[in-house]
């Protein structure tokens, strides 16, 4: 995985216990089009500290191209933006 840190816009679900789960995103890509990739599936969800802002990273796996890709999108909790960290 190589390190892009781009900035995306993101469909998530978070439940009653405040629990948040990305559901999709949208990317923007080198020529210029935009590309909405789902999230098949969450498999790691921890807690880090970037540059001393709180994060939560999720390491994702999805369908990209006709493959499987695994990829790590990351929530800023001070800032409520999210980030597409590696793909």
């Amino acid at each position: 995985m190589k390190i892009v840190a781009k900035p995306i816009e993101v469909i998530s679900y978070t439940d009653n216990k405040g629990d948040i789960r990305p559901l999709r995103f949208r990317l923007q890509t080198e020529d210029d089009s935009v590309k909405v990739i789902k999230v098949d599936k969450v498999i790691v969800k921890e807690t880090e500290k970037l540059a001393g802002n709180l994060m939560l990273v999720f390491k994702c796996q999805s369908l990209i191209n006709n493959g499987v890709k695994i990829f790590e999108i990351k929530y800023d909790l001070g800032s409520c933006k999210w980030m597409l960290y590696k793909i």
